[in-house]
């Protein structure tokens, strides 16, 4: 430990309240965690003697200890996302383990477990309200999965197992941060940036400037793109060259697969090691596991959805490939009967912008984010009753972009917070989009006198920053990924349980926590809410009719890949984690071009070593639990459609309706079953009518 950092002093251990950003280094990481677990672990053999089987006896005192832990390692955890450094790292890696170790041996109490079943099955269960049951069921399951009823050498290898797993996530992650870093390509010539529109020539000469070629200017270059994808992706749409686009596209799928950052032995060891620990706790596989805290029953049922999608998505894929083919012979195009991966990105673009006349990039100027923020607060005031407003300067930041926002209810009294970290920052900032829980929502005793804590959230994410004095103008696509995310943190933010252990999204199926996200981004296409936002950023003019026409003529363009896609990573990642026996006769590889069969139009290529970054499902939450998009997806689409059927323009059934929604959707958190939450909200049980319909799959 590091003598010169005294404990008492080290903000990691402050507990409660507001991470203080701006005085947490690095090197406080290791003696602050060190500390707070051995703390830890003397309060639980405390409890683990003098446990009673009761609510305050038991969970209470569980969830004390409990938020300690996530307080500390959920800032490290949150700095690693943002603010990533090769000492914030080395410091997370060294003390990880002994985290996981303690949360092992927390989920594995026998003495905390018993007292869980004895509190089930005694006499003041009844009087607990529904939220705290479903807290108590929760951790009963969660122990058993977690090993409790293991013994001896099969206890042993489980832990090993987790701690093994958790290593391999996190290298697995590294690895593909420094393969996407690794990567770049650094044009000279005006030729090489030919069709690349203005946002990204600026991004890329700003690339180009931090990486050392101090002139470089979006007119004259040089120009640096590199595998992030606000470089990445316009680039694929727009490069008008052929041959930069198949090299370009071929690092992006050869991320992290060779070399000393070479991902492909990683996922076989962590494939095993699942299977193991599924085995171990007497489930025949991993994906058995990963539904027994889900809302959908078994993988059979899951399987059904996923082939209901394929097959109403499949034949309207493979007629969009035919039909983007024949574009791109109408063009001239030499490839036009040979369409290959690096060209579908292209000619898909192109397509769109002559079928519906405009390009991603033209809409950017509408949606600086400023006036974006107004118009999506401006949507949870009209629906939800709710009052957003700045409160910068009274939080600590991570980062001098970062801003803090109030939220008030009806009456005017704050109700939550949130962060929003929005532009991208490859160098310490990972890529993509996501909500995070900073302070969860609770009951807090001080002195005899109860108050209420409030929920913050963290809102991330990855768009164009502010560049030349220009604000950060945002693609349409950007926008639903803005939405997406406060969809998530209402759910967090708007919650009335007053048990953190299932307040918001806590105690949440994994499935059904995508429902208020996904639902957010159909609100983008509702014209009050579109035309509230969609601005020009130096004239102040609306977004002309003809663009909002389009945008919806648009929604549905190639949504039978869009859909496929889905089903083919979905499924892929279903058969790794229920066919596939690391060690068997059939490879990773033959998995996947087994599922590619019927899943794709365009067959993978042979090196295609896209699972070697697939994040999501070997380092991320979603293993076996990808499908958790669609199905949630149904979720969202049925719940929209309940706004449409009450009707978009009757001003007063959509109050309606949306009050009924934030409360039970938004309101009741993990609190009870999802299907039980969606039946309180729409009046029966899901169906994927509006998800198909809404994606144009089906006649209405």
């Amino acid at each position: 430990m590091n003598p010169t950092i005294p404990i008492t002093n080290n903000p990691l251990l402050q507990g409660q309240g507001l991470p203080p950003f701006a005085d947490i280094t690095a090197e406080q990481v290791i003696p602050a965690l060190t500390h707070l677990l051995e703390e830890l672990e003397q309060e639980l053999t405390q409890l683990e003697t003098n446990v009673k089987p009761t609510w305050e006896g038991l969970v209470e005192p569980l969830e004390q200890l409990t938020e300690r832990l996530t307080w500390s390692w959920g800032i490290v955890s949150h700095l690693m996302g943002v603010k990533n450094s090769p000492e914030l790292r080395e410091a997370y890696e060294t003390i990880q383990p002994e985290v996981i170790q303690f949360s092992n041996q927390l989920s594995q109490s026998q003495a905390i477990y018993n007292a869980f079943k004895q509190l089930r099955s005694g006499e003041t269960w009844d009087t607990l309200e529904p939220a705290q049951k479903r807290i108590v069921e929760a951790a009963i399951r969660d122990a058993e999965l977690s090993g409790v009823g293991l013994q001896g050498e099969a206890k042993e290898r489980f832990n090993a197992i987790q701690m093994e797993l958790a290593e391999l996530s996190t290298k697995f992650s590294n690895n593909v941060l420094d393969g996407t870093k690794a990567f770049s390509l650094t044009l000279t010539d005006k030729a090489e940036v030919a069709g690349l529109p203005p946002s990204l020539l600026g991004l890329a000469a700003q690339g180009a400037r931090e990486n050392g070629a101090e002139d470089a200017t979006p007119e004259n270059g040089p120009w640096r793109i590199t595998l992030d994808f606000p470089s990445y992706g316009p680039f694929m749409q727009h490069s008008t060259r052929r041959d930069l686009r198949e090299k370009l596209y071929r690092a992006f799928i050869s991320r992290a697969s060779s070399g000393e950052l070479d991902n492909n032995p990683l996922i076989n060891q962590i494939l095993q090691l699942r299977q193991e620990l599924a085995e171990l706790l007497g489930y025949k596989t991993f994906a058995e596991i990963s539904l027994a805290s889900k809302m959908a029953p078994s993988v059979a049922s899951v399987e059904q959805l996923l082939e209901d999608l394929r097959s109403a998505s499949y034949d309207a894929a493979k007629k969009e490939l035919e039909e983007l083919k024949a574009y791109a012979a109408s063009q001239g195009a030499s490839e036009a009967n040979d369409l290959k991966h690096w060209d579908i990105s292209f000619w898909a673009e192109r397509q769109r912008e002559e079928k519906f006349a405009f390009t991603a990039e033209e809409l950017r100027p509408y949606f600086p984010l400023p006036q974006v923020l107004d118009g999506l607060f401006g949507l949870v005031k009209r629906i939800f009753g709710i009052t957003v407003t700045p409160a910068d300067g009274t939080a600590p930041i991570w980062h001098g972009d970062v801003r803090y926002f109030q939220i008030a209810d009806e009456s005017g009294k704050p109700i939550a917070y949130f962060y929003l970290d929005p532009y991208s920052r490859p160098a310490e900032k990972r890529g993509g989009a996501w909500m995070d829980t900073c302070i969860n929502r609770g009951q807090v005793q001080d002195n005899g006198v109860v108050t209420t804590r409030l929920p913050v959230a963290y809102l991330v994410c990855n768009q164009s920053p502010p560049v030349d004095g220009k604000p950060s103008l945002m693609t349409f696509g950007e926008v639903e990924t803005l939405f997406h995310e406060f969809g998530h943190g209402l759910h967090h933010m708007l919650t009335k349980v007053n048990y953190s252990g299932a307040a918001g999204i806590n105690n949440v199926e994994w499935d059904a926590v995508e429902l208020p996200s996904q639902f957010m981004e159909n609100w983008c296409y509702e014209r009050p809410t579109l035309f509230g936002m969609a601005k020009h950023y130096e004239t102040g003019e609306s977004l002309p009719e003809h663009y909002y026409q389009k945008l919806l003529a648009a929604k549905n363009y190639m949504s039978g890949s869009g859909t496929l896609r889905q089903v083919y990573f979905s499924s892929l990642d279903l058969a790794l984690h229920h066919d596939y026996r690391p060690g068997g006769s059939e490879t990773v590889k033959d998995v996947r071009d087994r599922i590619a069969k019927n899943t794709t139009v365009i067959a993978p290529l042979p090196e295609d070593a896209f699972l070697c970054s697939f994040g999501h499902i070997f380092s991320g939450g979603y293993a076996a639990g990808y499908y958790s998009y669609k199905w949630a997806e149904v979720l969202s689409a049925d719940a929209f459609a309940a706004f449409e059927e009450a009707g978009l323009d009757d001003e007063a059934a959509v109050i309606t309706t949306g009050k009924r929604y934030r409360d039970t959707v938004l309101a009741l958190g993990g609190s009870q079953h999802p299907m039980e939450v969606f039946k309180s909200f729409r009046g029966r049980e899901p169906s994927t009518k509006a998800l198909l319909k809404h994606n144009g799959l089906v006649a209405a």
